[in-house]
């Protein structure tokens, strides 16, 4: 199984960018974000709105996406990272198998500067992250507009 990367150069077609917002909604959980969320963060990485743009890296067995990450450039660093690991999630039968594990090494070698995520307190893929260099550092409040 090898991960395929896209970023502005080597687009993401738009049954691409269905299909990559279906699974992440699919299999990120029960707290996740809203299929329109998903999809602007998929837009914005593959720079299909004006931004800086990010990467999607999917992993894929016969055309079937079994794992995908989508990282947004943030534009800034020292204070704020330069990349932020919006969403990462595996397929149900393949979790416990090393493949988000893959997905965040190759997050890590391909993003230059910083990386940052934003994961539920609660979640044990906190310790996942950990293992890979990650270490937990602020806790993020939000105030929500209606």
């Amino acid at each position: 199984m090898t991960i395929k990367t896209f970023d502005a150069f080597s687009r993401l077609s738009i049954m691409d960018i269905n299909r990559i917002t279906k699974f992440l909604f699919e299999y990120s959980g029960d707290v996740r974000d809203t299929k329109s969320a998903i999809r602007k963060s998929v837009l914005y990485a593959a720079k299909e709105v004006p931004g800086l743009g990010g990467y999607v890296f999917i992993m894929e067995q016969n055309n079937d996406i079994i794992g995908a990450t989508v990282v947004n450039r943030t534009g800034m660093n020292e204070y704020i990272p330069e990349n932020i690991l919006v969403y990462i999630a595996v397929k149900t039968v393949f979790r416990e198998k090393g493949i988000a594990k893959k997905l965040i090494k190759h997050t890590i070698k391909y993003c230059d500067g910083d990386i940052s995520t934003h994961i539920d307190a609660g979640n044990s893929v906190i310790k996942l992250f950990e293992k890979q260099g990650f270490k937990p550092r602020n806790i993020e409040m939000r105030l929500i507009r209606s």
